[in-house]
C-alpha cells in the first residue's frame, strides 16, 4: 500500500458491528463498501450511513450493495455475518475474493476461522470485538460503548510466518489510523475464549430480561448467575487446552458493564427483531464442548435452552 493511501475495504454482513467498524474506516477516508440487507443498503445508498457515536453524530458517505460480488475489488474484507451463516457466507465469498485479499472475522464465537477454512479454504484473521452497537433504523447505527479490536493468527505455525505478521501489523495500523484501537495478540485463541466468557455471561440474560448491561451487573442474584457461567465456561476452556487466565475473570465480567452500561446484547436485539440468534455458538457451544470434555455446565445449558425457547416463540412487539 502506498503510504497514506487507503486500500479498498468491503464489509460483508453490515449489521451493527459491520456498520460501526466500516463506518469508522469510511469516516477516516477509506473507500468502504457495505454489503447489507436491502433496507439498509437502500437507505445508505440514499443518505449515507448515520453513525451515532458516543463521540459524534455524522452521516458518512459510503457505498452500499446487497450483492456479495461487490467484494471483488476489496483488498480487505470484514466478515461480520451471524455465526450460523459462517459457512454459507464463506462459500459465497470465496469466488469473488481478489488474489491476496485479507479476510478478517468480526464475529462472536471461537470457531469461525476454522469453519471458514473448512468450508471454502479461506485463511481468515481472527478478531475479538468489543463494541456496544445496534441498528436503530435502516442505515442508522448507534454506538453506546467501547469499539476496540484484538486480532491474531489461529494457525499453529504462525509464529514463523513473517508475512502473516506483516499482514496483522498492516490491518492493526489501518484501524488505529481510523480511531479504532486495535491490538495484535500473541494468543488470540485465549482472547477469543475470554470474549466468549463475557458473551456467555451477558447475552442470554440480556435477551431473557431485555435488560442492559449496567442493570444486569448491578443485580446481586444475576451477578451470582454470571459468576457460575464464567466458572463453567472457564472450566471448559481449560479442559480444551486453551490458556485462558484462571483468575479475575468473574470480576472482569462484572466490570465490563461499567465500560458499556447502555449495551443490550446482540442476542437480545435478534430476539426483539424476530431473528435467529447466535446462542448456539455462545452458551450452546460451551454446553456442547462441556459434554464432550465431561465438564458439567448446568447454568450455560439452562440459559441456552431458555433462549432457544424464546427464539422459537412468536414475538409480539410491546
Amino acid at each position: 500500500m502506498i503510504e497514506g493511501k487507503w486500500p479498498p475495504i468491503a464489509v460483508m454482513g453490515a449489521g451493527a458491528v459491520g456498520c460501526y467498524f466500516g463506518g469508522m474506516l469510511a469516516r477516516a477516508g477509506a473507500p468502504v463498501t457495505l454489503i447489507a440487507r436491502p433496507q439498509h443498503a437502500e437507505a445508505i445508498a440514499r443518505n449515507g450511513l448515520l453513525l451515532e457515536s458516543i463521540h459524534f453524530r455524522e452521516h458518512i458517505p459510503v457505498s452500499a450493495s446487497t450483492d456479495v460480488a461487490a467484494v471483488r475489488s476489496a483488498e480487505i474484507v470484514l466478515l461480520s455475518v451471524k455465526t450460523p451463516d459462517t459457512e454459507e457466507a464463506a462459500r459465497s465469498l470465496a469466488p469473488h475474493l481478489a488474489s491476496g485479499a485479507i479476510v478478517l472475522s468480526l464475529q462472536n464465537g471461537v470457531d469461525n476461522v476454522e469453519r471458514m477454512r473448512a468450508a471454502a479454504r479461506i485463511e481468515a484473521i481472527a478478531a475479538v470485538v468489543y463494541v456496544a452497537a445496534e441498528m436503530t433504523a435502516p442505515g442508522c447505527v448507534k454506538h453506546s460503548g467501547r469499539g476496540d479490536l484484538i486480532i491474531g493468527d489461529l494457525r499453529r505455525n504462525h509464529r514463523s510466518d513473517s508475512s502473516r505478521r506483516q499482514t496483522l501489523e498492516h490491518v492493526a495500523a489501518l484501524f488505529t489510523r481510523a480511531g479504532v484501537p486495535c491490538r495484535i495478540s500473541e494468543d488470540v485463541e485465549a482472547d477469543l475464549w475470554t470474549k466468549l466468557i463475557m458473551n456467555c455471561a451477558y447475552n442470554a440474560i440480556s435477551a431473557l430480561t431485555r435488560a442492559r448491561y449496567g442493570r444486569i451487573a448491578a443485580d446481586p442474584p444475576l451477578r451470582d448467575v454470571m459468576r457460575q457461567v464464567v466458572e463453567e465456561t472457564l472450566a471448559v476452556a481449560r479442559a480444551a487446552g486453551v490458556r485462558v487466565a484462571n483468575t479475575g475473570l468473574v470480576e472482569a465480567a462484572w466490570k465490563l458493564a461499567g465500560t458499556m452500561p447502555a449495551a443490550i446484547s446482540s442476542t437480545a436485539q435478534d430476539i426483539l427483531r424476530g431473528r435467529r440468534t447466535e446462542i448456539d455458538s455462545l452458551n450452546g457451544y460451551v454446553a456442547r464442548r462441556g459434554a464432550e470434555l465431561k465438564i458439567a455446565t448446568p447454568v450455560n445449558q439452562t440459559l441456552h435452552a431458555l433462549v432457544k425457547l424464546l427464539e422459537e416463540t412468536p414475538h409480539t412487539a410491546a
